[in-house]
């Protein structure tokens, strides 16, 4: 399969691009390559899908963050939906209100594809269901598995999702099995033929005479259904995973909607994510600081110990490479780091021997920062707030 392309690109727009422009930019394209101004062009008919799932992401605010952020990656399957099930007639009808009333009511004055043949019935589409999962920073690092017991409209048993008590279906009389109603309008191209669905049988060709007394002739009836979610490692907070195909059933044998899988990360008790790499913050006595030692820190696989270097300043970091988090699966290679950050803990109270310890050494030089050090430490104290 190849590669997509950056839907900036497709769209020939810049990443900060306004909401007007990216508008704009998706109408031109559409005109374009539009398959009445293209008939019998496959290209052409590509790169009109491609504008259009490029549009479908960069328009909303959700799916548009989480592009910038993670790339194709972050869509999880919900945002562009080129070759995920979607045709000519799903792109008409989500962005039909794209050019106005310019032309006989959107897209629809083009839904005939410059008359190269009646598009067949359409089959019902179920609606998505949405689940949230919450993960351990654990399950982050290695993935999971979880397991829903989902309420939904399944497949009625006793029709097989017909509908119909016999199995038998007639041609609808209004359309005569197309699934649409046919008229001809006067658009921008000339006098084309906009076609709509048909109301007697809702887009499907054929009505049901003799109904299932279970599902009413819907084909389907209220159950639940047992669904597995794989979750990747290194996925983020409040990503959405799409579980294709495990949604409502679609009304007489139609196609199923999909599962939308809400992520939520709990916190950890220790650790701080930054992207893929996680945060520990060390909090060191005095005398390790000083004599140098070692320290028990947490990781993602359990509690290592890290050396403490004689002299360790406040402010320090100590990073472990590859112990933080795995990139997301298409995006990014490898694991991030473990990064400690040293603090010292200077006692408030002291008994009178070490009142008198410390005073001993209050004139001495090791206890006098030099000029340098005293640089060194502003220098990084301006850092963090630059």
């Amino acid at each position: 399969m190849a590669e997509k392309r950056d839907y900036y690109e497709v769209l020939g727009v810049k990443k900060g691009a306004s909401d007007d422009e990216i508008k704009k930019a998706y109408k031109k394209m559409a005109i374009k390559y539009h398959p009445d101004r293209n008939p019998d062009d496959k290209e052409a008919e590509e790169k009109f899908k491609e504008a259009a799932e490029a549009y479908d992401v960069l328009r909303d605010p959700d799916k548009r963050a989480r592009y910038d952020q993670f790339g194709h990656a972050g869509m999880g399957g919900a945002g562009g939906f080129s070759g995920g099930g979607f045709d000519m007639n799903d792109i008409f009808s989500m962005f039909g209100d794209i050019f106005g009333g310019h032309m006989g009511g959107g897209f629809e004055g083009f839904n005939n594809f410059g008359g190269r043949g009646r598009r067949g019935a359409q089959k019902h589409q179920g609606s998505d269901l949405r689940l949230k999962v919450k993960l351990t920073l654990e399950e982050v690092a290695s993935g999971a598995t979880k397991k829903f017991k989902v309420k939904k409209d399944v497949t009625c048993t006793h029709c097989h999702g017909t509908g119909s008590q016999d199995g038998k279906t007639e041609s609808c009389g209004t359309c005569n099995g197309t699934g649409y109603t046919t008229r001809t309008v006067n658009t921008m191209f000339g006098r084309m033929q906009q076609q709509s669905v048909c109301p007697t049988c809702g887009g499907q060709g054929t009505v049901i005479k003799n109904k299932c007394s279970h599902c009413s002739g819907t084909g389907v009836v209220s159950g639940e259904e047992l669904v597995e979610v794989q979750i990747p490692a290194g996925v983020q907070d409040g990503m959405i995973l799409n579980v294709q195909g495990k949604g409502n059933a679609g009304r007489n044998n139609g196609y199923a909607g999909d599962i939308q899988v809400y992520v939520e990360v709990e916190p950890h008790s220790e650790l701080t994510r930054r992207e893929n790499d996680l945060i520990y913050n060390l909090l060191l006595d005095l005398p390790t600081a000083i004599l140098g030692g070692s320290a028990e820190i947490p990781t993602i696989d359990g509690r290592v110990k890290i050396k403490i270097e004689p002299g360790t300043q406040p402010g320090k970091t100590v990073r472990l490479r590859g112990k933080g988090l795995p990139a997301l699966h298409g995006y990014g290679y490898g694991y991030g780091d473990l990064i400690v950050n040293i603090s010292v803990y200077i006692p408030e109270t002291l008994t009178k021997e070490e009142h008198s310890a410390f005073e001993k050494m209050r004139g001495s030089e090791s206890f006098i920062p030099s000029q340098s050090t005293k640089t060194s430490f502003f220098q990084k104290f301006k850092n963090l707030f630059s």
